[in-house]
């Protein structure tokens, strides 16, 4: 017997689709209607039907969904930046509750995980990590969230950071992140020693902010390829952002690519719109793991963002030249399988066995739900709708 049965549905491809659920996993995915005696079906009217979307890089600490607009103040230094959004932050609503309502919204959009950068320094310490770990134990089983301790401040360049990432992945950060080892720092190897040091003896993840320009971009991508091959954390290794991936010549590329591919290093792309990014259709077709996410949303950074993958997905395809239906499944793949591969979500997928979680979007296949990106979702986490018919969210800013 089932629980539940979704019928009428189409899979990526627009084919004809119905799922059977049973003790929260699918028990039957295919074209005919499962037979057997089930206590539920639900029919979900032709719409497509896609994994749960994985947001590969955000940061809960510092948006502003949940508290008033903020209209966003222009910096010409990355430390004028910073120290703008230390002021705008300190009138904020207390971090907890505007990381709740980011993952509120996320969640409505059909996010079911996400990997959160966390602000850790030696003046911050770890508190911004404790708000967020209060907002995650909120939403625990229904999105998934893994977190990074970032220095935005820089490693060593801001002294004690060094012990308090140490300290924060002992308290919970699965995740230790690093920053611009030599235009923030002025010390690549020594940020990179208490990075990789970190992870080796934690057993933690590394996940790298790379905003370095040009040719010492690529040096230092480099770098930590060569760092992650002797350390043995093959597959445990991402860059964000990679920037200069996308302003080098193809050749540059292809070596890079290589060295990365050959040290399981994943980069990760949001294609954000005033600068270039990684080649996505070169790097994948050498091997390279790539993934996306959203980034900063309506923060001091940007104004820009809502928390919805989907949308992600089509900014990536549109900025990368994606017109196929193969092309613009990868834009969603990034948004999905791979970001779930980066943080280690297992069980999941459209397939018999994994957990019945996905989304259903108003579009006759996947290519058009990325193209098209409709705003009315149908939730579904472990064999349950989240509500009894598709929903549009509505963004978390206070009147």
């Amino acid at each position: 017997m089932f629980d539940r049965v979704f019928i009428n549905a189409v899979d990526r491809n627009g084919r004809p689709l119905h799922l059977a659920v049973r003790d929260g996993r699918f028990a039957a995915v295919g074209a005919e209607r499962p037979e057997g005696a089930t206590a539920d079906t639900v029919d979900l009217g032709g719409r497509v039907v896609l994994p749960g979307f994985v947001d590969g890089h955000i940061h809960l600490d510092k948006s502003f969904v949940g508290d008033r607009w903020h209209p966003h103040e222009p910096a010409a230094t990355l430390r004028e930046r910073l120290a703008a959004e230390k002021r705008l932050l300190g009138t904020a609503r207390p971090i907890a509750e505007r990381a709740d309502a980011l993952i509120a919204q996320a969640a409505a959009f059909g996010t079911v995980a996400m990997r959160s950068h966390v602000d850790v320094d030696a003046t911050t310490g770890l508190t911004n990590l404790h708000a967020v770990m209060a907002a995650r134990e909120k939403w625990r089983g229904i999105v998934d969230i893994e977190l990074v301790a970032f220095p935005q401040a820089g490693v060593v360049s801001c002294a004690g950071t060094a012990d308090m990432l140490d300290a924060a992945v002992r308290e919970g950060a699965g995740v230790v992140g690093g920053i611009d080892p030599t235009t923030l720092d002025g010390d690549a190897d020594g940020q990179l020693d208490i990075v990789f040091g970190i992870a080796e003896k934690r057993g933690a993840k590394i996940d790298i902010h790379l905003h370095e320009p040009g040719q010492q971009g690529i040096e230092q991508l480099l770098r930590i390829a060569a760092r992650t091959r002797a350390s043995g954390l093959h597959g445990r290794v991402a860059v964000s952002h990679a920037y200069a991936l996308g302003e080098v010549p193809a050749d540059d590329v292809a070596r890079t690519a290589a060295a990365l591919a050959d040290a399981g290093v994943a980069i990760l792309t949001n294609a954000p719109g005033d600068c270039a990014f990684p080649p996505v259709r070169q790097l994948r077709a050498a091997g390279v793991h790539v993934f996306t996410g959203n980034d900063n949303i309506g923060d001091a950074w940007w104004p820009y963002g809502n928390g919805d993958m989907l949308q992600r997905a089509n900014l990536v395809g549109y900025r990368s030249g994606f017109y196929t239906d193969d092309e613009l499944n990868v834009a969603l793949e990034m948004a999905t399988h791979a970001g779930a591969r980066v943080i280690g979500k297992d069980g999941y997928g459209i397939e018999v066995g994994c957990e019945a979680t996905f989304v259903a979007v108003d579009a006759p296949n996947a290519a058009a739900a990325v193209a098209g990106v409709p705003g009315a979702r149908w939730v579904v986490r472990r064999g349950v709708p989240a509500t009894d018919a598709p929903v549009t969210p509505r963004l978390n800013f206070l009147r």
